[in-house]
């Protein structure tokens, strides 16, 4: 099984559920209560393989697309990026 096929927990809020996949694709799963949310995850040790990993693994865990024009390091910089960036796709959703 892949990094980005490891299911986070639905129920949970956004951000419980970003930084659950962060520290498992970080390798580090049980980090999670402890990854800062406005810490750049490159700095936490988020390879460029792994940030693709993450990618897809955001995309399955909310059931969306992220759109092309979308992906920057802008957006994915934090888990708060993250958040901000599912809380406008989220909103737009139909």
């Amino acid at each position: 099984m892949n990094d980005a096929s490891v299911p986070a927990r639905a129920g949970a809020p956004v951000r419980e559920r970003l930084a659950l996949l962060v520290a498992q694709i970080l390798g580090k799963p049980d980090s999670a209560h402890a990854l800062p949310s406005e810490g750049s995850l490159s700095e936490l040790g988020m390879s460029s393989i792994k940030m693709v990993n993450l990618m897809l693994a955001v995309e399955g865990e909310f059931d969306l697309t992220i759109p092309q024009q979308d992906i920057t390091p802008e957006n994915f910089r934090s888990i708060a990026s993250i958040e901000a960036l599912l809380a406008r796709l989220l909103s737009a959703a139909p």
